[in-house]
């Protein structure tokens, strides 16, 4: 039954376009001589912005903006991501894509881990070794890792695929959690709030444009606190 509804879902699922827009940018201050604060953002196709019309209402641009009205100082962003693609497949895109250096990393994976059916420990053994080859290509100190979303209130899915998918998405995220909660450079944005259906996109899968706000001012908090511990100062 699984089976036949996940390839129902696969025939009939709504598919909506990737956000338009920049994939790298410069917010705020930009009359200053400060060193911008850089952000790369890497995922899925929430990452991507699929679900709202432009980058400005999606997740990388309006983090850079809000970090950037926060600290006073302009903050680089980039964003590599891809629709459909697990944490393997989001290893072999960016080794295909120029990455900037970069103070702070925030990634929005594992959805696709959940449907392609990846291992729990493959799919931490995957992100363990995304984040380390990031690190060590674009230099960056902290981690802001969103999440697994809450795939058992997902509207596009009948039940009972919905409870499976929910069931495998809380372990995925449970595991993700506990491995970002040893790292002190690391920190965990949970999407157990965006729970709500009808706030969703008309795909009833991706973000609405509320929850899309809300996410990224979530990750901006988070930036900010290890921006704050970290101390990178404009002159670095």
């Amino acid at each position: 039954m699984l089976l036949l509804q996940a390839l129902w879902l696969r025939r009939t699922a709504l598919r909506l376009p990737e956000a338009a827009g920049p994939r790298s940018g410069l917010e705020g201050a930009l009359g200053t001589s400060s060193r911008p604060l850089r952000i790369l953002i890497v995922g899925d196709s929430s990452a991507a912005g699929v679900g709202v019309d432009e980058q400005a209402q999606a997740l990388a641009q309006p983090v850079a903006q809000l970090v950037a009205d926060k600290i006073g100082r302009p903050v680089a962003w980039q964003l590599v991501a891809k629709s459909g693609i697990n944490t393997k497949e989001a290893i072999e895109l960016l080794l295909n894509s120029e990455l900037e250096p970069a103070d702070f990393l925030v990634t929005a994976v594992g959805t696709n881990d959940v449907t392609s059916q990846r291992a729990p420990t493959q799919f931490l053994q995957d992100y363990a070794y995304l984040v380390k080859s990031l690190r060590q290509q674009t230099g960056a100190l902290g981690l802001v890792a969103t999440g697994l979303p809450p795939l058992r209130i997902l509207p596009a899915a009948p039940h009972p695929l919905r409870w499976y998918l929910g069931r495998y998405a809380a372990r995925l995220d449970r595991i993700l959690k506990n491995w970002i909660d040893q790292d002190s450079m690391a920190r965990y944005v949970s999407l157990d709030w965006a729970a709500k259906p009808l706030e969703m996109a008309r795909d009833r899968f991706h973000p609405g444009l509320g929850q899309y706000r809300h996410w990224a001012e979530l990750v901006a908090e988070q930036i900010l606190d290890l921006q704050s511990r970290i101390s990178i100062h404009p002159a670095e």
